[in-house]
């Protein structure tokens, strides 16, 4: 595989805004794959991560499990839908009406649109959650859970957080089920991110991109909460569109 330009994580260093050029530390940078383009490698770094992270590392994600994904339509969402199948888990993807459709064409086992049913009260149990839009009780999820049952908090509501961190841990130690939140670990994960894209088992979605000159745009359309899977914001340069 040959390789040109970077892909990047800067949120270690510490988060900003968006500008024509940055500075920053060698070790935030990666080399990029030349089959992909500059706008799927921008939604790697943090959203592909995060969901690796969430699913691999602290899951443990293994074949045959069931595996269920709250806000299974966003920029992590699709990431995760892809990266649990890869590991031949049964997936089952949650997030709005029109999201739906495009969760079941990457590979999604089964689809609940959470605006007519409730995950954490259908009588369904999981392996493992990865929630990246929690707003359901502590206890709904933990319900929800399986013997030996993994719940991970990725995003949502900061009460909730304070709980899974807190009452989490303590839950952990004292029942067969994990609770817990997944802080991101910047740039941990390229590299099995680079393998599974380049294998063809994960691909970036992006419903649109944006010149930066359109960033205040993005944002407007972001919070209409109707995006499937990553915005991005791009220079216009010479790399556009390769």
């Amino acid at each position: 595989m040959r390789y040109s330009g970077i892909c990047l994580d800067l949120s270690g260093c510490g988060w900003g805004g968006f500008a024509e050029y940055l500075c920053a530390p060698e070790d935030a940078l990666a080399l990029k794959p030349t089959d992909i383009s500059y706008e799927q490698a921008a939604s790697i770094p943090q959203a592909g991560l995060l969901a690796l992270q969430g699913l691999v590392d602290k899951g443990h994600v293994c074949r045959g499990q069931k595996v269920l994904i709250n806000g299974a339509g966003g920029g992590a969402g699709t990431f995760a839908i892809q990266i649990g199948k890869s590991y031949g888990a049964e997936v089952t993807a949650v997030d709005s009406t029109g999201k739906l459709e495009m969760m079941r064409s990457l590979g999604a086992d089964h689809i609940i649109d959470y605006t007519q049913e409730n995950y954490t009260k259908n009588g369904k149990s999981y392996d493992l959650i990865i929630d990246f839009s929690a707003y359901h009780s502590f206890f709904d999820y933990h319900r929800a859970l399986k013997a030996k049952g993994i719940f991970i908090m990725v995003g949502g509501s900061s009460g909730l957080a304070n709980k899974c961190l807190f009452l989490g841990s303590f839950i952990s130690m004292t029942s067969s089920k994990k609770i817990g939140l997944l802080l991101h670990k910047p740039n941990k994960g390229v590299a099995k991110m680079i393998e599974l894209i380049e294998g063809g088992k994960v691909k970036a979605v992006i419903d649109r991109s944006y010149p930066l000159s359109k960033t205040a745009d993005a944002f407007r359309y972001f919070a209409k909460g109707n995006v499937q899977g990553k915005l991005i914001i791009r220079n216009v340069g010479d790399y556009e569109g390769k």
